[in-house]
């Protein structure tokens, strides 16, 4: 497959263990080391080639050992409008007990 220089220099940065034509093969792993390792800008050249689907899958299914919770979350800000992940911790509000109100005996009360 041919790919853009522009491509190949993002892939180059991102995928410093190989070829950037071996990083683009697979397309789910690359863009997982992709929103792990890559910058803003590398991250605007590729919104160029790759599509929201394209993202969504990387972070559907992950490559494995890539990931950590903070690569997902930059994850989620290149793509919109997406799922909860499994990644992500479910929030939880503190359950403050509230006081009962204070009631007198009737006796009490209309003494005043």
């Amino acid at each position: 497959m041919i790919y853009s220089d522009e491509l190949l220099a993002v892939a180059k940065r991102i995928f410093s263990f190989g070829t950037p034509e071996e990083a683009l093969e697979f397309p789910k792993r690359f863009l997982t080391y992709a929103m792990t390792y890559a910058s803003d800008e590398d991250i605007e050249i590729l919104r160029k080639y790759f599509n929201d689907d394209d993202f969504r899958a990387a972070l559907d299914d992950p490559a494995p050992g890539i990931f950590d919770r903070s690569s997902w979350a930059n994850g989620m800000n290149v793509t919109t409008a997406l799922p909860p992940h499994r990644f992500q911790r479910e929030r939880f509000q503190a359950s403050i007990p509230q006081p009962s109100p204070i009631s007198f005996p009737q006796s009490l009360e209309t003494n005043i």
